[in-house]
Order: C-alpha cells, then sequence, then structure tokens
C-alpha cells in the first residue's frame, strides 16, 4: 500500500532533488570536488577574474560563504587570488591551468546527471517537463517574494528542437 505522501507532488520532487543532488556529489567526488564547488569554477570559466562580491552575488550566498569556497579551491590549486591591476585592495578570482581543466570535466557531469535524468524521455516529454517545472518555479518563489531571471520560452508546446 502506498502512503498518501507518495502521491504528493512535493514529495516526488523532494526525493527526486535529493537522489540529484547525491548522483552530482559521487560524480562531482571523481574529480575531486564537492557540490557547489563546480558552480564557482564555471562561473569563473564564463568570466574569470571576478571579485568576491560578484562571485558571491552570482552563487546568492554572503561574501564568507563565497570566500570559504574560493579558500578551499585555492589550497587545491584550482583558483588564486590576485590584486586587481590599478587597485591592489581588490582583489580577483582566477582560475589555474588546473581549475580551467576541471571547469572543462564538468561539463562532462552535468550532461551525464542530464542524460541520466531524463532517460527514456523523448524530446517532447522533456521540454514539458521543463515547461512545468519553471511554472513551479514561478509559484514558489511568488510566494517567497524572490525574482527568478525571466527564461524565454522557448519550449513552445509543438516544438521539436530535442530528440530522446
Amino acid at each position: 500500500m502506498k502512503d498518501d505522501f507518495d502521491k504528493k507532488i512535493g514529495h516526488r520532487l523532494h526525493h527526486v532533488a535529493r537522489l540529484q543532488r547525491a548522483l552530482a556529489a559521487r560524480r562531482l567526488q571523481e574529480i575531486g570536488l564537492f557540490p557547489g564547488q563546480e558552480t564557482v569554477l564555471k562561473l569563473l570559466a564564463e568570466s574569470d577574474g571576478r571579485t568576491m562580491s560578484e562571485l558571491a552575488a552570482a552563487l546568492k550566498v554572503r561574501p564568507p560563504t563565497a570566500s570559504k569556497t574560493v579558500g578551499r579551491l585555492s589550497a587545491q590549486n584550482l583558483l588564486e587570488r590576485r590584486a586587481a591591476e590599478g587597485d591592489a585592495r581588490l582583489v580577483r578570482v582566477h582560475l589555474t591551468d588546473e581549475g580551467r581543466q576541471r571547469a572543462g570535466a564538468i561539463d562532462a557531469i552535468w550532461e551525464s546527471l542530464e542524460q541520466t535524468m531524463t532517460a527514456g524521455l523523448d524530446g517532447k516529454e522533456r521540454k514539458r517537463l521543463r515547461k512545468l517545472l519553471r511554472k513551479i518555479e514561478r509559484n514558489l518563489s511568488a510566494q517567497l517574494g524572490a525574482v527568478t531571471a525571466a527564461e524565454p520560452e522557448d519550449d513552445a508546446e509543438g516544438a521539436d528542437e530535442e530528440t530522446a
């Protein structure tokens, strides 16, 4: 007999999110990273030389949290802090060569996770799922007073850019 909570969407979302995070953590561990560190590397791969404030804002965390993560990644020789040219008080964070290689490996991990999560779904089902999740995200964000980034509505019901 199934429990009623097993039928609740919130329960399913929570359970799926936990499983996804656990699998992501396992795959990140294979390249020597902990969850959360990959985001810092990817942000710097997009725009190297960000300040601590810029990183904290992009990560949506407080500066001490970002600083702690940067410190751990620096200890692994994946990034380095450098004084900004022209203003030694301003510190910018840069990827090392090893950090850049790991950032590249993250793409493969994310793609692998995406394939695992959506195995057995065709392109239309994937688009529909993304659209439904965005609606849920907007509903929850509205209740919290949060602003979500506007995403293009590229998942029109008939569009078929993806294949299974």
